[in-house]
């Protein structure tokens, strides 16, 4: 049970981002990495998000709709997780 969980956090979060860049009154988009905590950080926000999501005006409880998305974050399908 506890690996499903370690799992859905290292797949849910970002590798990559974007930033602002500019100067002179343009700005643009520049790819960069994402830090390793800000990865965990991130998935456990999405996580808990699409869980509070699902369970409003619902008939699951939020302990199950954070238990399927916690399952679907370790299959690793996109359709189904937040």
């Amino acid at each position: 049970p506890i690996q499903v969980i370690v799992t859905a956090i290292a797949a849910a979060g970002a590798r990559e981002d974007s930033t602002r860049i500019g100067s002179g009154g343009v700005v643009r988009r520049q790819a960069v990495d994402v830090s390793p905590l800000r990865r965990v950080n991130q998935a456990i926000y999405l996580i808990c998000k699409g869980a509070r999501e699902s369970a409003f005006r619902s008939l699951k409880s939020i302990s199950e709709t954070l238990a399927d998305e916690f399952i679907n974050a370790a299959k690793g399908s996109q359709g189904n997780s937040y």
